[in-house]
This record gives structure tokens, C-alpha cells and sequence, in this order.
């Protein structure tokens, strides 16, 4: 085990309701014949996360009878309702104590985002000061990694669907941006039309 994968925890936010897709969690929705949640869980792994916690909310106890989440640390949000900032709150709740010194975060519905991307996001990690975000065409997307240092100031100010975008707006010039545009697609399944991504 590198030191890179020893200090970065995976972190999946998996809590999302579907409110578009007729209130079917979107951890649940089907991918290549499993739930989207063991896909994700997969990338992460898949590109160097040994380390995995996976936040969970809408449909949680239907999650952990259906997917197959051996080794995953599964982090409950019950005020997943409340958006992605409180599920992002929770993920780095979980981190304490751990010895992680930085949170590589990634969301269950982007399934276009495969292990080329994050291994890349992951390769940028330096120490727990680091701020490294997938870029799309030079535009912040995820995965982001999320050093120690700052864990504190971004569960202070992520509130609602913004998570992390506050923050990373103040600190926008200390982020290291690296190009996933070429190996990735950052699209998001929120609408029945989006379901059409799904294989």
C-alpha cells in the first residue's frame, strides 16, 4: 500500500432521494446489473481508494440488503432530505479519528466518471492541505479531494445541494484542477431522460 492510498479515504455520497426520478434512491438504480451504489464503490476502489465510506440516506436499509458493500464503512445521514451538504457533513464526520488526512468525494449518480478520473484526482494528493478537483474543458466538476485542513471549513459552510461549492469558490485559487475530460463523462442521472445513461 503507497502512502497515497494508506491517507485518502474514498468517499461516496450515496443518500440521494431521486425526487425527479419518482423517489427511487438513487443508490438502488440498476448499473450493468447491480445497484449504481456498488458500480460507484467499484471506481473508487478500482482507482486506488483502499478505503472506502459510503454515505447513506434515502432507501438506507433496502442499500445494505441489496448491494454488496463488504469492507465499506456505510455512514448514515438521516437528514439526507436536507441535501448534499449534510450527507457531506456526515462523510466527513465519519473520517475522524481515522488517521485519513484527505477525503477524495465522489457522487453515486455520475456514473460516466470511471477510475481513469479519479485515479488522476487522487494522484494530486501531496498533504492534508491539498485541494484537487476533476475538471471538465477547464471547469470544476468532481471527484474532488479534500485535504484534512480543510475538512472543518467545509463542513461549517455546506448547507443544502451547494456541498462543498462555497468553499471552494473562496478558495478557488488554491485548487489544482486536473483535465478528466478526455477519459470522463460528468453527467448526472436526475431525470427519467437521464435514466437512458444507464446500461
Amino acid at each position: 500500500m503507497t502512502d497515497r492510498e494508506d491517507q485518502v479515504a474514498g468517499l461516496l455520497l450515496a443518500a440521494g432521494g431521486g425526487r425527479r426520478l419518482g423517489g427511487r434512491p438513487k443508490a438502488l438504480l440498476e448499473h450493468r446489473g447491480r445497484p449504481l451504489v456498488e458500480h460507484a464503490v467499484g471506481v473508487l476502489r478500482a482507482a486506488g481508494c483502499t478505503r472506502v465510506h459510503v454515505v447513506l440516506g434515502a432507501g438506507a436499509s433496502a442499500v445494505r440488503e441489496r448491494a454488496r458493500l463488504d469492507g465499506c464503512v456505510l455512514v448514515d445521514n438521516p437528514e439526507w432530505e436536507r441535501g448534499m451538504g449534510s450527507s457531506l457533513r456526515a462523510g466527513l464526520g465519519s473520517l475522524g479519528g481515522t488517521g485519513a488526512r484527505a477525503a477524495l468525494v465522489s457522487l453515486v449518480d455520475q456514473p460516466g466518471i470511471g477510475s481513469l478520473a479519479v485515479a488522476r484526482v487522487l494522484a494530486a494528493y501531496r498533504d492534508d492541505t491539498s485541494l484537487v478537483s476533476a475538471a471538465y474543458d477547464g471547469t470544476r466538476g468532481h471527484p474532488v479531494l479534500f485535504g484534512a485542513a480543510h475538512w472543518a471549513g467545509i463542513a461549517a459552510s455546506a448547507t443544502g445541494d451547494r456541498g462543498a461549492r462555497a468553499y471552494l469558490t473562496e478558495w478557488d485559487a488554491a485548487i489544482t484542477l486536473v483535465e478528466c475530460g478526455d477519459v470522463a463523462k460528468p453527467y448526472d442521472i436526475d431525470t427519467e431522460d437521464d435514466l437512458g445513461h444507464l446500461g
